[in-house]
């Protein structure tokens, strides 16, 4: 459990189990960053027999965890006023992520996070993608452009401006609230266009739940039955798609 350099403009925290590894794991944060709560989830995948390596894609845009947490907590605020005057401001820190550019080098990035995970011990090409939010739509743009990732779990994620989901060549579980209007629009498009391109594609949707259901850090968001019910699938799901009959190996 450590910040790592996967190469010289790239960090990440890396987690690992104690025992035998099972695969790997990407797992991109939400637009808040970094944060101790995505930090918690890849230690969460780690005790589960997961190498998770959860790369900081927002950092230099200038979204440190701590800037993170901090628009976070306007942007949930209890005080109605404060929530309206946050809007604007979160827009403003998050132009330069939604430019062109920064999603051709996030995809460059999270490759190179691909290229990483490959050469760990116990590994054997096991590598799957999940993210939320941001996260999850950058989970889909990876398996977009990397065939070495054999599944993929998007959390309430768009797919990135560009990103030709129809490339996707692994399963997909992608996991949804009913109340996250703007996701719900686009999931009959996204679904009929992995679908048209036989892609393995599952959505669960849970009724009654909004965007960031997962994040328990996250009072106006979190929904503990969702989010276990989300965990238990998610943990099937990858055992399935990462299971090989190669040796498991310790991390060293």
């Amino acid at each position: 459990m450590a910040l790592i350099q996967v190469d010289d403009n790239l960090t990440a925290y890396r987690s690992g189990p104690s025992g035998p590894v099972k695969g790997g794991l990407i797992l991109i944060h939400e637009i808040w960053g970094l944060v101790d709560h995505i930090r918690d989830v890849a230690d969460r995948f780690a005790a589960e027999g997961y190498l998770v390596i959860a790369p900081d894609l927002l950092s230099g845009i200038g979204i440190v965890p701590e800037v993170g947490l901090e628009l976070q907590s306007l942007v949930f605020n209890a005080d109605q006023a404060t929530r309206t005057a946050a809007q604007p401001l979160l827009r403003d820190r998050l132009v330069p992520a939604r430019a062109p550019e920064f999603a051709v080098w996030a995809v460059d990035a999270l490759t190179k996070t691909v290229d990483y995970l490959i050469e760990q011990p116990g590994v054997a090409g096991r590598v799957a993608v999940s993210g939320f939010c941001f996260g999850g739509g950058y989970a889909f743009a990876l398996a977009a452009a990397d065939t070495r990732v054999r599944a993929a779990v998007p959390f309430y994620g768009h797919a990135p401006a560009g990103t030709g989901v129809e490339d996707i060549s692994c399963p997909v579980l992608a996991f949804y609230g009913d109340q996250d209007a703007s996701l719900m629009e686009t999931l009959p498009a996204v679904s009929a266009a992995l679908t048209g391109a036989s892609v393995d594609f599952t959505a669960e949707v849970y009724p009654g739940v909004g965007h960031a259901f997962f994040n328990d850090t996250n009072s106006m968001t979190y929904d503990a039955d969702a989010a276990t019910d989300a965990w238990t699938r998610t943990l099937s799901f990858l055992n399935k798609q990462l299971a090989n009959e190669k040796t498991l190996t310790d991390i060293p």
